[in-house]
């Protein structure tokens, strides 16, 4: 489809009308921020966390449920630490424990069926080529790259690994053993920048910029069986009990696949209390905000076995962010479907397709994806 065609549906598929029907989430959970400082020197990965680079870097918020502040607040701490270099992202993970156990060996197994870490990351912010770590505490990992959320038909890539990944598992208490009573499991991770850029186009961080990140922790309820710690079954069914996800931003669901609600992650190169986190921006608000109208449109295919060709039948015309009112333009042909906004200020279009990919262009640069 060339430009102009592309345009030209838009101005003639686009719903028109002498009324505005502004969308407002009701309730809106913002997004955290880290800002992370980068090291001097690289980091040694033993799972302890005792680095001097550590030093500069702040512990995050504790871990919230996933579905937010209205859930109930977790039993055990969690929390983590970030820092960079030239070829690393550097995760640090804390975990309050009194009962360490793990029995999955095997690289790139289900490592959530024990208790585990989790890292999510999208570069460029568009919920297309994510990558996902997970690590248990026998240091067995599981990395993975999505071409796009589960929601949308999403596969994952279990072939793809990170080149160069660093981890590594600290504790203290004892593996496996019901006898006694631990403290606590931490975890250090090395992330090579390279892998994490390649699908992105995204190049080597600088200063200010922002990627999508989110972390999360599955803690499963336990019991013994002939000596040995298992996941939890409900007594009379034999079947497990549900795990307990606990995240460090909140998603609103039980899902770590809606990358749309991620955190963001900003680097500094600059000295530690030189620079500020900045809260969520004004860009990153609209692109997030547009995500609504992806809810709607699946929504309406859910009852209507198609999407909403017109906005019209969505019954939204604008979505409000902050103080601002946008108003949408969409061309939809009952199967797919891109929505669009115009940003007067930046002078920028705001793009969402039915596959949650989303992507912004100047006014002056039009283009299709």
């Amino acid at each position: 489809m060339t430009r102009i065609y592309f345009l030209t549906l838009f101005l003639l598929l686009t719903f028109h009308c002498g009324f505005t029907q502004v969308y407002e989430k009701p309730e809106e959970i913002t997004p955290q921020a880290y800002l992370c400082y980068h090291s001097k020197e690289p980091l040694k990965i033993d799972g302890k966390l005792d680095d001097t680079s550590w030093e500069m870097a702040a512990w995050s918020a504790d871990f919230v449920d996933i579905e937010g502040d209205e859930k109930p607040k977790p039993f055990y701490r969690t929390r983590i630490k970030l820092l960079w270099d030239k070829d690393y992202l550097y995760v640090g993970a804390e975990m309050e424990e009194p009962h360490i156990w793990g029995d999955i060996t095997e690289r790139d197994a289900v490592i959530f069926h024990n208790n585990d870490f989790e890292i999510f990351l999208d570069p460029d912010g568009d919920t297309h080529n994510y990558m996902e770590f997970e690590v248990n505490v026998l240091n067995t990992v599981w990395d993975l790259m999505l071409n796009k959320p589960y929601r949308n038909w999403g596969r994952y890539m279990n072939s793809w690994d990170m080149q160069g990944l660093k981890s590594a598992v600290s504790h203290e208490g004892t593996i496996n053993n019901p006898n006694d009573v631990d403290r606590k499991w931490s975890v250090e991770i090395a992330l090579p920048i390279s892998s994490l850029i390649e699908s992105s186009g995204k190049k080597q961080p600088k200063e200010g910029d922002r990627w999508k990140i989110n972390f999360s922790r599955v803690q499963w309820e336990h019991e013994l069986v002939n000596g040995s710690y298992q996941r939890k079954r409900n007594p009379q069914t034999r079947k497990l009990l549900p795990e307990y996800n606990w995240v460090w931003s909140p998603q609103g669901v039980i899902n770590m696949h809606v990358p749309e609600q991620w955190g963001y992650l900003q680097f500094t190169s600059k000295p530690s209390g030189a620079v500020s986190l900045k809260p969520e921006m004004r860009e990153e608000k609209i692109r997030r905000h547009l995500y609504d109208i992806l809810s709607l449109q699946t929504a309406y295919r859910k009852q209507n076995g198609s999407y909403a060709t017109h906005l019209k039948d969505l019954g939204v015309t604008s979505i409000k962010v902050g103080d601002e009112v946008f108003p949408l333009e969409m061309v939809a042909l009952g199967s797919a479907f891109t929505v669009r906004l115009f940003d007067k200020i930046a002078k920028q279009y705001f793009y969402l397709r039915e596959d949650s990919r989303s992507w912004i262009e100047k006014e002056q640069t039009q283009k299709v994806n």
